[in-house]
């Protein structure tokens, strides 16, 4: 069996994709990479909630499993829509990284709660608007790029400290730049940050070779997660340009615990809810807590944030 794997170029994708060639080749599956540019990697000069907040790094991937040039597409799962095409689907989710938030600069004493006023480079209308709420002293400077470009402009002083996620830091090597990790009570994450995803047109493979790659590559415990983050974010009809956070984990009771919620763009509200159930009823969970968030007045908040981006 020989896969060819599509993903974007830079570093962070490129060892995504080349940690799925090592969980294939463990069970005699050969491999290669197709590199594909999107949207979201050639336009740096506009934030991401004014390009797009559907497909800015998934649209041009897709294209291409339609097409058959490439059998599965390799995507930091919190990057992918909520609600994909029936054509399309998502058959592997990767073990999860920690998912925090991270802040990472060159001044060891920079702290969110150390009273200091600095500027904080993010291109995450999540991440702005909860340092909004939580943080109104600082500044934020809008920093779009791969983290290599990222970590330059840092350096060359466009901004004092990254609010980024632990994940691609840590797969970076990058770890002795943080300098905080952001509270997941607090900082909830984006759906799906941590977790790598394998998408596959529905017509092109086997399902034989499809069962394969679901042994090889899908961790179980995050997919059940994510199934629930996927179904929160799926009912609110989120995208990259909605301020949604979710987070779902394993209790020691072994039934899935989901928080999740909206925070406004000015930071001045922010609605939260946790819910919990047997994980076979993940995305019911998700679902209801969505429900739950909306019927708090996140129905209101959502028309108002989508009239402001």
């Amino acid at each position: 069996m020989h896969i060819r794997i599509g993903t974007r170029s830079s570093r962070l994708a490129v060892w995504q994709a080349e940690y799925i060639q090592t969980l294939l080749k463990k069970g005699d599956v050969t491999s290669e990479l197709v590199f594909i540019e999107t949207k979201g990697d050639l336009v740096l000069d506009r934030s991401l909630s004014k390009i797009g907040s559907k497909g800015v790094f998934t649209q041009e991937l897709e294209d291409q499993l339609r097409e058959g040039t490439i059998d599965i597409a390799v995507h930091s799962a919190k990057d992918l829509p909520s609600n994909l095409p029936s054509d399309l689907a998502i058959i592997a989710f990767t073990e999860r990284e920690r998912a925090n938030d991270v802040l990472v600069s060159r001044n060891k004493a920079l702290s969110l709660t150390g009273g200091q006023d600095f500027r904080i480079g993010t291109s995450s209308t999540r991440r702005v608007a909860m340092l909004k709420h939580f943080c109104p002293h600082l500044t934020t400077v809008d920093m779009r790029g791969n983290l290599q470009t990222r970590i330059r402009k840092l350096d060359e002083g466009q901004c004092d400290a990254l609010l980024l996620a632990y994940a691609g830091v840590h797969r970076m090597g990058y770890d002795d730049l943080i300098v905080e990790h952001l509270p997941l009570t607090d900082f909830t994450p984006a759906v799906g940050q941590g977790s790598v995803a394998i998408e596959v047109a529905t017509s092109s493979l086997a399902s034989e070779v499809n069962d394969t790659l679901v042994r090889l590559i899908n961790h179980e415990p995050t997919a059940a997660c994510l199934r629930a983050e996927r179904a929160f974010l799926a009912r609110l009809e989120g995208g990259c340009s909605i301020p949604s956070f979710a987070l779902a984990h394993w209790t020691a009771e072994q039934t899935i615990s989901l928080t999740g919620g909206l925070v406004s763009l000015d930071g001045n509200q922010l609605l939260r809810e946790t819910f919990a159930g047997p994980a076979e009823e993940s995305p019911a969970l998700g679902h209801a807590l969505a429900e739950a968030i909306l019927e708090r007045g996140g129905d209101a908040l959502l028309q108002t944030i989508r009239e402001q981006l």
